[in-house]
Order: C-alpha cells, then structure tokens, then sequence
C-alpha cells in the first residue's frame, strides 16, 4: 500500500481549509442573520441596519483571510496552476453531496480569481458550468409547515400565529386571524369554493427593514397561489400589515430595488427551489441576491448572461436606449434584461465628480436601505466579451472613452471594472410611448419615488427624468448614483428675491450657491414635462418643491426619526380594527 504523496497531502490540505473557511463564513452569516428576530421584537432599527451592512462584507472578509492563511502555507506554490487544479479536484469531492455545493464553488473561484487575477474564466482553476441549472438537481424540500384549511380558516390562521410566535405578543391574535381569513377570502374569490383548502409556510421567518414575513403558498382544489403574511411590531404589538397572494406583488417584493432579506436558512439552495414555485419567472441570481447571497447571485447572473451571449453568436451589444451619459458608457444585449455601466475616463460638464467618488457612490447604495427605489448593482471585474459581438461605434466608444475600464486582448474586449444592473426603460423615454392615463400614472409614481427614497435619507442630486427608469410592474426606479447623496448632507434652501430689476433679468444665479445647497422650487424647470403631466405632478407631491418639506424631513432624520417605507402598494395593507 503506496502512501500518498506530499503533492496529494497538500492539495487534500488546501481542499479542506477552503472547505472549512467556507463553512466559517457560513456559520458567521448565519449567526448575524439570527439576530433578526430580536432587532425586530425590540424595534431596533438601526441595529438591524448596521447587521445588514456587516452581513454584507463578512465575504470578503472571510476569502482575504483564507488567502492570507493559504499564501503562508503554500510559499512559492501560491500560483503553481497544477497544484490548484488537483485541488479543485479534490474540493469537488468534498462538497459533491451538498445541497449549497454551487455556494462553496464561488467561495473557491472567487478565492483563485483573487490569487491569478483571472481575466474572463479559468476552467483549470475555476468552476464553469454555463449550461447547467444547478438547482434543478437540488430535491431535497425546504423546511416548512402544513395546515389543513377546509372547514375552519381562521381557525387555522390563529395556530399559524401561536406556531410563529415572538417575544412581543400580537395585538389581538383572533382579530388579526379574522383579519387574513377575510383577505384570503377576497384575494382568491375568483376560486372554487372553499376557496382555501390548505395553507404550507416555510419554517423560516423573513425579516427585513421594520418586517417580519410569514412565506409560503395558499391551495385550493386545482391550484395554488404564493402566499406572503406581513408583520409589524408596533406600539401596541405584533400585527398583521398586509396578505399578499398575487405573484406579481411578490416578485415585487423579492425584487432587485429592495434590501436583503435575513432569514436563517441552514441550506439556501432548496429554498431557492421553493421560492421559484411561488414567482417562476424571477431569475435564481435575483433569489439568490435577495436572500443575501450576493456573490451568488453575481455568479449565476454571469452565467446565465454568458450563455445566452454564446446562444446568440449573429446578436451585438449596443448603446443602451437612453440619452448618452456623461459619467457611464453603457451597454446592453438587446435580447437580455440587464446593463453594463463602465466608468468613462473623462467626464462631459458639468459632471466634476472623480471616478473614486462614483465607485463610493454605488458602495453607498449597495450597504443602504433601497426603499424599493434603487436598482441593486453588481460589479463585476475582468470580463472576457468576443470582439465581434460588439456594434462597432459602441466597441469605439469603450476603447477610446473607458480605457481605465476595458482593454483589448486579440480577439477579446476585457472588461476590467463595470457595474450591472436590470435593464429599465428610461422614464423620459416612457411617457411619449405610452397612452396619457399611463404617463400620468408613471409621473405620479415618479414624485413617490422621490419621497420613498427621501425618507430613507437618500436625495438621488439629479431629477432628470432620464435617470429614472419605469420598471415592468410600473414603478419609477432611480439608477444614476454619480450625484446621490444623503438628505441629511445637503442644504435646502428657499430661492432669494431678487433685490432690483438688474437681478430679476440676470440670466444666472445672481446669488451664491454652495456645494451643497438645493432649490426645491426649481424642481420642475428642469423636469421638460408638459402642462398636463406638470399639473399631476404638483396635485400629488407638490410637497416635494416646498423647501419647508425637505427641511421639516431633514429634522427628523437627524433626529433619528425614518419613516417607516411598505414594500407593497397600500391598498394592499389590512386596516387595524377593521
């Protein structure tokens, strides 16, 4: 019986601290997770806020650590190529009958990438699998719980209550149960009665931002809904805010605008497999994403784009639709829902920002409370794009604009820095393809936005139409970050009257204007809408060019005062008492 070699011990060595780092991290993300549940029954709110942002950059933490460790214990080995594919060998054995085996397999390529700079992939020392749907292998069932509904639903409601049950009691548990039965009921009136014959929730409770979500699926005889319960932890204690059943709203929920969900799940693959039963037509990288597993979600999201890429050889990348941008080159494949922002080398005026400003504004973004509002942005470095897949006057424009960005490589374009973020289609663009009750509709929706994303302390500096986009379900989403900043770091102020006639006539500011300093009266000049869309706009929210408005905003945000933001359209919400 031979002995294996010193070359097998040290790659069975590193295999298994890979393997162990990973399961460190995993416990740590864990450990923050569980602290959900006591942030929401003591309302501690910027608690939560601050474990959400920890939570976000324990990954890289965790992978710099087990680099330091493995660049110690390798030496001079680091970077022997031949080493690391026995040991990509052996890690697949370890975590071969895992249900997250695809989580441990980005731990370890986003580890290699770090220690060969990887330009595109490296299917030696990487995992690649573009044409597999790696939870389609997944089987095993999430963890969840079962009631039957036929005869007593809100019966059963009030045991779904007691079974997820806080250290704060509910306000009225039959009432509140009466309250979903009767939402059930209305929601899914168009169903054979008994509308509801049974009720299955995940065991998992979903808390995020000022909610705790009961998350599952509602069945009747021949079909089924998803099925969301809200909570809320009030003054007088817990309550139900809203039921939701319709996929729509849900996709909404689970979308790319919104902050991650803590929810302690011991495996995140089968509940990825569950979660696509309740919105099919989501994307696993959005699931993944908002379940707070990021770099998840960016590795299926290149997946699937670069195999759609490979699928459509005839097809080029174009200029995204929208006016040209003076801070980001932007590009997109016609046929595929996403973007790739780049960085340009030189910025058109007015723009004076500096590219380490903007990557800190899209840091802002990625750590901050979205309210539904901001599109969530990956980055992604050393991407590998065939040359001639590229419109010509775009390649042109990135090779000549965005050298700090891109580069060429024989036949390739490497992508060196790019954000990407769900394609939108501009808002200015919108309201002169639409019918007129829609472009009300949408330039209502737009002042909401701007007040969504006031009250959780983000003022976007820009209001152009342009840098909104009009999401599929109707919601204006703001995705130009250069100029966002935070309410509580700028300085409103009313415009001065103009002291003499010289003053009045002057084409420009004849007053001075700090760095900080914000207008709200001029708000609408700038926004080029028509008298019709104007007058919609100043009905609903004319609040919002009322310098008094920001100010008295700005007071209680500094004050510690957030207003509380519902993921879901208030219609939606069940009334207390009723």
């Amino acid at each position: 019986m031979h002995e294996p070699s010193p070359a097998v011990n040290l790659a069975d060595s590193v295999a298994q601290a890979i393997h162990d780092a990973f399961e460190d991290y995993h416990a740590r993300f864990r450990e923050i997770t569980q602290r959900a549940k006591s942030r929401f029954e003591q309302r501690a709110w910027l608690a939560a806020k601050s474990d959400a942002v920890e939570r976000i950059e324990l990954y890289d933490q965790c992978i710099a650590a087990i680099r330091a460790r493995l660049v110690v214990q390798l030496g001079a080995r680091a970077q022997d190529r031949g080493l690391w594919a026995a040991v990509k060998r052996r890690f697949a054995e370890l975590i071969e009958p895992l249900v997250d085996g695809e989580l441990y397999k980005t731990f370890f390529n986003t580890l290699t990438r770090r220690f060969f700079g990887t330009q595109g992939v490296d299917a030696d020392v990487e995992f690649v699998a573009l044409e597999i749907e790696p939870t389609e292998r997944i089987s095993h069932p999430v963890a969840r719980r079962s009631y039957t509904a036929i005869n007593n639903l809100e019966g059963v409601v009030e045991r779904i209550l007691q079974d997820y049950s806080f250290s704060v009691p509910h306000v009225s548990p039959v009432a509140c149960a009466q309250q979903i039965a009767d939402a059930l009921r209305a929601h899914l009136a168009h169903w054979d009665a008994p509308a509801v014959r049974a009720i299955e929730l995940m065991q998992t409770v979903f808390y995020r931002e000022r909610r705790a979500y009961l998350v599952g699926r509602v069945f009747g005889e021949f079909r089924f809904s998803p099925l969301v319960i809200a909570l809320m932890n009030t003054d007088e204690g817990i309550r139900a805010d809203a039921v939701i059943t319709q996929r729509e709203q849900v996709s909404v929920l689970f979308g790319y605008t919104r902050s991650y969900f803590h929810a302690d799940l011991e495996t995140v693959g089968d509940a990825v497999v569950f979660l696509r039963t309740l919105m099919p037509h989501k994307p696993v990288d959005e699931i993944y994403t908002v379940l707070g597993r990021a770099k998840q979600g960016k590795t299926e999201r290149y997946r699937h784009f670069f195999a759609h890429l490979q699928r459509q050889p005839e097809e080029l990348l174009v200029n995204a639709p929208g006016e040209r941008g003076m801070v980001m080159a932007v590009f997109t494949l016609p046929s595929y829902p996403v973007v790739f922002k780049l960085i340009r080398d030189k910025f058109a005026y007015p723009k004076n920002v500096a590219r380490a400003e903007v990557e800190e504004k899209y840091r802002l973004v990625f750590n901050h409370d979205r309210a539904g509002r901001l599109v969530d942005a990956q980055q992604f470095r050393y991407l590998r794009f065939p040359k001639r897949q590229f419109a010509p006057e775009l390649l042109s424009e990135l090779v000549e604009g965005c050298s700090e960005s891109v580069h060429e490589d024989g036949d390739d374009l490497i992508v060196r820095h790019c954000y990407v973020e769900r394609r939108l289609r501009p808002l200015n663009l919108y309201l002169r393809e639409v019918e007129r009750d829609k472009a009300i509709a949408a330039i209502v929706d737009y002042g909401q936005s701007i007040k969504d994303l006031a009250r959780s302390n983000i003022f976007p500096g820009d209001l152009l139409l342009k840098n909104f986009g009009m999401s599929r379900n109707g919601r204006a989403i703001f995705y130009d970050y250069d100029e966002l900043c935070f309410v509580t770091d700028c300085n409103f102020r009313a415009l001065p009257e103009a002291r003499d006639d010289d003053e009045e006539m002057h084409s420009g500011a004849w007053y001075y204007v700090g760095e900080n300093d914000v207008f709200p009266e001029q708000f609408p000049q700038f926004l080029g809408l028509d008298a019709g869309l104007r007058q919609a706009l100043m009905d609903a929210h004319g609040d919002i060019f009322d310098v008094q408005w920001w100010l008295d905003l700005q007071q209680g945000l500094n004050a510690g005062r957030f207003a509380d933001v519902p993921p879901y359209p208030q219609r939606m919400r069940l009334q207390p008492g009723s």
